[in-house]
């Protein structure tokens, strides 16, 4: 219409400077003319354009088409080129930016074609310059990227005739993709420049040369930069000219170049699901070319060549199956669920198959497709699916093939080894019991074995090492490091690791594990040392190798002796000895590297070398590095239990012999004063080390012979005993007064306590006294004022040294007790000396008195000492104070406060001396706080009556500190034992409300805490709860007064006891496996030399459980107190599951409610023979009204055995019993199953009846009631009921039975009911079962009451998950369980135990399960209020003028469904595009409104709506040209960058294109999208479906622009 009316323009007026003048706009910068004014002129000059080129032209004279031009090109320069800058620097509105862009870039258009190829050329220019990068080209007049692009693509018809410009067009362009920022800039540049300037290209040579340019430069910028962002970018442009590259017989192919298919194969893992789609589309279309040629890719290939694909004609069908399922699966994996992928996953097998060899020798199939599938399910955010990948991969038969063990190699040592990192992998199975191996670990062994057996000979050692390299190259977690170790170690013995290997493993040990907890961390040591012991290339390392590698393992969690690893570990230097590789010295010759060493003569040449320092220096020096000690002690060791297994049990004198330059020096420390300190502190580090090993008696098995290596070694070091303790006098005794003498006292100190524990009766009476005099006399000197060195650590020396003494005293360690207490006296006077001041008129000065540091006269003469200071003077002063409440804590308990305090304010001072130790534990670091908790617990209870305040807050810091402490596991336990043991010991639990009230609320709050930080840390409850059962109850034999008078404390604290009787395992599953693991790792036994070097912390979850329940079995019901307290607690567990009851009425199988009701009347069945009968009787309504409630089958059982044991024992009680089927519960009624279970065991009853025919007859009566309910479960229970019961009642003499005939005829009826079910299916399969079941067919009562059955055998029956079970190993090595005559610990009868769980399950429905009448109806509504009598004269309108005609709103959506192919779908589409008023539908074919499917959803809306057909081949040439019209493409699409759906605001120009229901959006239109909008989505489904995500979209369209004014109202009214 715009061009006629022109030409009516043109024709009519020939005052083309008046119409050019009338339609432009000014050249201001700030003007942003109409849309329609440039389209107007746009369309002036296009109709200009026939006119000028027309010579026979009317009225147009040369000179006035020169002034023609002069005008187009002012507007080209002075309107199009300015008004796109301002467009450029105005992108507030972005939908008035792309109308005016739309339009000027027409305008340009027009203009350009009617200049000359200058004028083109120097626009061009122009306009490329915007691609350049500058900060500030906007302000230079530049266009923006996104304007110039849409410029550069109006024009591209008219670079590309220009060789030169159509590569400068094509260089900005590349350029561009690879450095700008802006991903949705980089889609723009490839669609609009890149594609239109090969679309516009002709000319086969020239369109080659340009691909080829373009793929070569992507490829090599992608191999250079291969990073997830280039990825992406050369997956966009491949995509885009997918058209181009990927055409039959092409050139440049891609499919022949290595590179293209590293972007693929990275594309296919890459994190954006957009980027996985496009590589995806790449490799279809790549196949689909492939088979459509029919020719070899590659042509040809060198076997050294490495090809990623491969197509072969002769297999074509073989690989057109491989690669449809290849993607399959691919797609799947998007699914990102396990259900929908597992499926899909044996199609993997079938890959598998497709890579066999062909004839040539070459695979089809390059490994790196397989790695693509596995990194995909390993980077899923769904840890289900990471763990279906692991297992799937363990099991991957194929690599058995070399060659693909080969390939798999680097993969298997980084993506799977960090999926392997996760622990949730490592969760036992479902079919697996607690303490099993996980099912991923087993297969991992079997895995690593097969792996490492397959590669290359040539390539195991660097695979191994490579992989050892990345356990040690970041933080594991304890669980999946032990299992890695653990498959390391199962790998077939091999020589691999050499010193290298060594070193790695070393970083592994010194690295990873530190902060594992201590038993997974031993076990890991132990697999890792297997591991060396196997896979160590003898010939490649040196002994001194092997040992500095053994320094790593701790004695004290894995290498121990005594152990079957220390066993091996000597085994194999013998099996190895003469094939170590040698070691080279300096000046040594060649022949020596063929000498073999032996491990003797290496230990030997060590020791001398070790001892071997140079002349004293004079100045002082720090202590040698004890790691070399630690190594010689170890191969020491070794060496001597290896010549053990040589010469049988006498090895003194080789010991001797080998120890000879050590004991050497040592018999000359007191008298050589000559000997330089440096070979004195190495002499002394390295018998310390020795003796040390004599210190760790746990590795030694029970009942073993004594060792006769530690008797030799003790014997050796006893004849230097004098010698080594004259030297350590001397020394403590003045001569330390460096600074680094203090870490040279600690080394004497210890080795002072290992010759008292190795020869106490040898120590001279005048060692202490004398080494106290001395001490003491140094504290009391006056403090200096200005600090010294030497002052200080005197002071520090002597204070350790006090230290050391009182332990000896506390550990009864010394035989001259009375002389050494005797000087320690003076030392008490000392602490408790008062000093008075205006701040604290009574304080004890000397407690807690600091360090004061050193000011060293000269930093710069001695750098070493100044680091000293810096770094280990504050662990110096922490010891300081330490030592003192080390001496403290033994005073106080040995001495007390001295007599001249106990004269004068004897509670003055004790609460000054408390006081203290309050403040000590804000001075003292947490892992020294101990002896400031042992020294409160001595004082509290003296001054607990009268400074009850300061005794709370005492408590209150104390708790506190601990649960700070609760992160670190090192200092944790040892605190909170502590802690435990001075807040609740027996002299403050005593304490009643009146005597301490707030001290007892304290403690209250405080175990309560204790409880609650128990449900995150394992272990906490339990020492809580051991120290409170010993002190309740203890087994020291104190008189039955004493006795009483604590157990009573137990009232006061019985919530304690109740929250154990229910507690158990925690419910967080990492805590769970871990748990699982540990209990893995000690069923190991001593095969893990880690069970036998780490004590228990037995910090089982059931443990509190379990000792509770002892606690309880032993006490005595005759005992009054006993016997009240089992009562109390009884009633306390029935209002805990009353509790429950009321809260929750239907609840969950293994819920919390279900574990804690189950454990409430596991512990009411223990203590029910220990209860009264009155108290009994008084309990049994609530018995039965526990059994009226909704109850999970194992509590039921439970209940109703509590039920069948109280009536047999308290027969009189029956009637109570009966009355239960009386009451009418309606909200429960199947609840009546429960009563009837108790009379399937009547026969347990029955004999403790004294009138057994009426209550048989009683019985009958109400299970004859049940029989005709009309709950089929009901009826189940009362017939067998009716069965046992009837069965009873025909037993009875003939008398007593003449009272049952009236009603054999109606009990046979009902039984016959019963067999006749044998014939009706699901009824007979349950009658079956019923009978069949555990609780009413092997299960006894009486028989079967036993601990084993309640706590075991009964949860593993009923289907309890079985960390609910408690075996009865658990109860046997708590050595106070008694045996019960009334309930024994086993069960006599083996029958139950045999059995498997049942499947029976009660089905208990209450009337609110019943199906519910519809609440709600849709209601239907007739759009546009048209009759259906006016429809017809309507049909003969095209749908716009109809939907007029009813004045119909209509919007400028346009919808695009050419890609949706279901005619359900596209139905329902067009009826919703009809009601919200889109301006038109595009289908791929309008053969669709035909199809009946179509039209049942449609329902004429098709007749209301314009539609158009676009094929999806068209698809790509439609959206550009509505692009160019100024739409806004926006496709519903989860991209990186992608709006939410509640937060866009939709264009009026909108085309909203909708993807396939299977494969979405094509990947080649995905960057044609303007805007991605995603639907916010709560749920685990990832999809919508295509129609109603389309439904959302529209409505939200309408909702912004069709009805404004409500929308608002409706905001305003939100």
């Amino acid at each position: 219409m715009h061009s006629v009316l022109m030409k009516a323009v043109l024709g009519s007026s020939p005052d083309y400077d008046l119409l050019f003048d009338s339609l432009c706009w000014t050249g201001e910068a700030s003007c942003w003319p109409e849309t329609e004014r440039v389209e107007a002129l746009t369309t002036l000059i296009e109709g200009l354009g026939p006119l000028m080129s027309d010579p026979d032209s009317a009225g147009l004279t040369d000179e006035k088409k020169r002034s023609i031009h002069e005008k187009i090109e002012s507007v080209i320069w002075s309107k199009c080129l300015p008004f796109l800058s301002r467009i450029s620097a105005g992108a507030d509105d972005e939908t008035r930016c792309r109308e005016s862009t739309a339009a000027a870039c027409r305008l340009l258009r027009a203009c350009v074609s009617l200049r000359g190829e200058d004028v083109q050329k120097r626009v061009a220019l122009s306009i490329l310059q915007s691609f350049q990068p500058s900060d500030d080209e906007l302000a230079r007049g530049h266009l923006s990227v996104q304007v110039a692009t849409e410029v550069l693509a109006a024009l591209m018809p008219f670079l590309t005739a220009d060789d030169q410009l159509t590569f400068s067009t094509l260089t900005s362009a590349l350029s561009s993709i690879r450095s700008l920022p802006d991903a949705p800039l980089v889609s723009r540049i490839t669609v609009r420049v890149v594609l239109t300037l090969l679309n516009c290209c002709s000319g086969g040579g020239r369109l080659s040369s340009i691909l080829e340019r373009i793929l070569d430069d992507v490829c090599g910028w992608h191999s250079s930069e291969r990073s997830p962002g280039a990825t992406e970018r050369a997956l966009l442009c491949f995509t885009v000219l997918s058209d181009h590259l990927l055409k039959p017989r092409g050139s440049p192919d891609p499919r022949l170049s290595i590179q293209f298919w590293r972007v693929v194969q990275d594309g296919l893992i890459h994190r954006d699901s957009v980027s996985r789609k496009r590589a995806l589309y790449l490799l279809k279309r790549s196949a689909a070319l492939s088979e459509e040629e029919g020719v070899h890719c590659p042509h040809s290939a060198s076997e050294e060549e490495e090809v990623l694909f491969r197509w072969a004609p002769d297999k074509s069908r073989l690989l057109k199956e491989f690669w449809e399922d290849y993607v399959l699966v691919m797609e799947t994996l998007e699914e990102n669920q396990v259900h929908v992928v597992r499926p899909v996953l044996n199609r993997i097998d079938s890959l598998i198959q497709t890579a066999v060899n062909d004839s040539q020798g070459r695979g089809l199939l390059h490994p790196s497709w397989l790695l693509c599938v596995y990194q995909r399910m390993f980077h899923s955010e769904n840890k289900s699916l990471m763990r279906e990948g692991v297992g799937h991969l363990l099991e991957l038969q194929v690599l058995q093939q070399p060659r693909f063990a080969s390939g798999f190699s680097q993969f298997v040592v980084g993506p799977f080894m960090d999926a392997l990192s996760e622990t949730s992998l490592f969760c036992r199975s479902a079919d697996q019991s607690v303490g099993d191996c996980p099912e991923l670990a087993v297969k991992l062994q079997v895995f690593m074995s097969t792996f490492f057996s397959s590669l290359p000979s040539e390539e195991r050692g660097h695979v191994l090492l490579q992989l050892i390299q990345q356990l040690g190259s970041k933080h594991w977690c304890a669980v999946p490091l032990l299992f890695v170790c653990q498959a390391l170690s199962k790998l077939p013995p091999s020589p691999l690791l050499t010193s290298s290997g060594l070193s790695a493993l070393r970083e592994v040990l010194r690295c990873t594990m530190i902060t594992h907890q201590v038993l997974l961390r031993g076990a890991a040591q132990c697999f890792l040392l297997n591991s060396a012991l196997s896979l160590t290339a003898v010939s490649e390392v040196t002994l001194d190798d092997v040992f500095i590698f053994l320094t790593h393992f701790r004695a004290d969690e894995s290498l121990c002796r005594g152990t079957e690893l220390w066993s091996q570990l000597c085994s194999w230097f013998l099996e190895h000895e003469n094939g170590f590789k040698s070691r080279l010295f300096d000046g040594d010759c060649t022949d020596a590297a063929t000498k073999k060493e032996t491990v003797r003569a290496y230990v030997q040449s060590e020791i001398l070398s070790y001892l071997r320092v140079p002349a004293s220096t004079g100045q002082t020096e720090r202590l040698p590095d004890c790691r070399e000690a630690d190594k010689l002690a170890t191969s020491v060791l070794v060496c001597v239990d290896m010549e053990r297994s040589r010469l049988g049990a006498e090895i003194s004198t080789f010991l001797e012999s080998l120890l000879s330059p050590l004991l050497d020096t040592l018999s000359r420390l007191s008298t050589n004063i000559y000997l330089p300190v440096r070979k004195s502190d190495k002499s002394l580090q390295l018998l310390l080390r020795l003796l040390q090993i004599r210190a760790e008696p746990r590795c030694q098995r029970a009942g073993s012979e004594e060792d006769n290596v530690i008797v030799a070694l003790e014997k050796l070091f006893s004849k230097h005993a004098d010698s080594i303790q004259e030297f350590i006098l001397r020394r403590l005794c003045g001569e330390l007064q460096e600074l680094f003498d203090v870490e040279r006292a600690e080394l004497y100190l210890c080795v002072l306590r290992q010759l008292v524990r190795m020869c106490c009766n040898k120590i001279q009476p005048t060692t202490f006294p004398k080494l106290i005099k001395h001490s003491l006399a140094v504290l009391q000197e006056p403090t200096q004022q200005v600090s010294s060195g030497t002052n200080q650590v005197t002071r520090a020396v002597s204070m350790a040294s006090l230290a050391t003494v009182c332990g000896f005293m506390e550990e009864e360690g010394i035989g001259v007790k009375s002389e050494v207490l005797s000087a320690l006296k003076p030392l008490n006077h000392y602490f408790y000396t008062s000093t008075t001041s205006p701040e604290c008129p009574s304080s004890l000065g000397n407690i807690n008195k600091c360090l004061i540091k050193p000011q060293l006269i000269d930093c710069s003469t001695d750098l070493e000492a100044q680091g000293f200071l810096q770094q280990d003077w504050g662990r110096v002063a922490a010891h300081f104070m330490w030592d003192q409440w080390i001496c403290l804590s033994f005073l106080i308990k040995a001495v007390g406060i001295p007599e001249a305090a106990e004269n004068s304010k004897s509670s003055e001072t004790l609460g000054a001396a408390l006081s203290c130790s309050v403040e000590a534990l804000s001075l003292l670091p947490s892992d020294l706080v101990l002896p400031a908790l042992h020294f409160m617990k001595t004082l509290m209870p003296q001054l607990v009556a009268s400074e009850e305040a300061l005794c709370v807050r005492a408590v209150t810091l104390s708790w506190e500190l601990v649960r700070a402490l609760s992160t670190n596991a090192h200092d944790f336990w040892s605190a909170l034992k502590g802690f435990i043991s001075m807040a609740f010991q027996r002299k403050l639990l005593q304490l009643t409300h009146t005597e301490a009230p707030s001290l007892m609320a304290t403690l209250k709050q405080v175990a309560s805490e204790l409880l609650e930080l128990s449900q995150s840390k394992s272990g906490v409850f339990g020492v809580l709860l051991q120290h409170c059962c010993q002190t309740w109850l203890p087994t020291d034999g104190c008189s039955c007064e004493r006795a009483d008078a604590v157990f009573s404390s137990v009232f006061s604290y019985i919530n304690i006891v109740t929250e154990a009787c229910v507690y158990g395992p925690v419910f967080r599953r990492d805590q769970r496996l871990v748990s699982d693991v540990q209990i893995y790792v000690e069923q190991l036994g001593e095969k893990c030399a880690a069970n036998v070097a780490v004590s228990s912390d037995d910090r089982d979850d059931q443990l509190p459980r379990t000792r509770v329940l002892t606690f309880l079995s032993c006490l005595d019901s005759s005992n009054q107190q006993h016997e009240r307290l089992l009562e109390e607690l009884v009633m306390q567990l029935l209002k805990t599951d009353n509790t429950i009851s009321k809260s929750k009425v239907r609840y969950h199988s293994n819920s919390l409610q279900h574990r804690v009701k189950n454990r409430v009347w596991q512990t009411l069945l223990l203590l029910l023979a220990k209860l009264r009968e009155e108290f009994v009787s008084s309990l049994l309504t609530r018995v039965f009204e526990a059994g009226f409630c909704s109850n999970q089958p194992s509590v039921k059982y439970l209940i109703e055995w509590t039920m069948v044991l109280i009536l047999a024992r308290y027969p009189q009680h029956i009637d109570r019993f009966w009355s239960c089927f009386d009451l009418d519960h309606e909200r429960t009624k199947t609840s009546v199953c429960t009563f009837l279970s108790v009379l399937i065991h009547f026969s347990v009853i029955i004999p403790h009846i004294k009138e057994k025919a009426a209550q048989l007859r009683k019985a009958l009566d109400v299970i004859l009631q049940s029989c005709f309910s009309h709950n089929f479960s009901v009826r189940l229970y009362a017939l067998l009921a009716l069965k046992k019961v009837w069965s009873l009642a025909e037993g009875l003499a003939e008398e007593e039975a003449d009272a049952f005939r009236g009603m054999s005829s109606v009990v046979r009826a009902c039984l016959n009911q019963a067999e006749a079910m044998q014939s009706s299916g699901n009824a007979n399969k349950n009658w079956t079962k019923i009978q069949g079941h555990f609780f009413f067919d092997t299960f006894h009562p009486v028989r079967d009451y036993s601990v084993e059955t309640i706590f075991y055998t009964f949860p593993s029956l009923s289907e309890l998950s079985d960390d609910e079970w408690i075996p009865l190993w658990k109860f046997e090595k708590l050595s106070l369980f008694p045996e019960s005559s009334s309930c024994p610990l086993r069960n006599p009868s083996p029958d139950l135990g045999r059995l498997q769980p049942g499947d029976w399950i009660q089905q208990d429905r209450s009337e609110q399960d019943k199906e519910e009448r519809w609440a709600e109806v849709q209601k239907k509504i007739t759009p546009w209020r048209l009759d259906v009598q006016n429809q017809e004269p309507e049909l003969q309108l095209v749908p716009a003028q109809r939907a007029a005609r009813i004045g119909k709103q209509q919007g400028a959506l346009l919808v695009v469904a050419s890609l949706i192919d279901k005619p359900t779908n596209l139905g329902g589409l067009c009826r919703t595009c009809e009601i919200f008023g889109a301006r038109a539908l595009v289908l791929d074919s309008l053969h669709h409104i035909n199809d009946k499917h179509f039209q049942s959803l449609s329902v004429s809306s098709e007749l209301w709506l314009p539609l158009l057909e676009v094929k999806p081949v068209e698809l790509s040439d439609f959206l550009q040209a509505k692009k160019s019209e100024g739409y806004c493409i926006v496709g519903v699409e989860q991209t990186a960058n992608s709006h939410s759906l509640q937060d866009y605001s939709f264009p009026d120009k909108t085309l909203l294109l909708l993807g396939n229901e299977r494969e979405g959006i094509p990947a080649n239109l995905l960057q044609l999208l303007d805007v991605c909008v995603e639907i916010p989505q709560q749920g685990v489904i990832r999809s919508l479906n295509v129609h109603v995500s389309a439904a959302l979209l529209v409505w939200e369209y309408t909702r912004q622009h069709l009805n404004p004014a409500s929308s608002e109202t409706n905001s305003k009214c939100e």
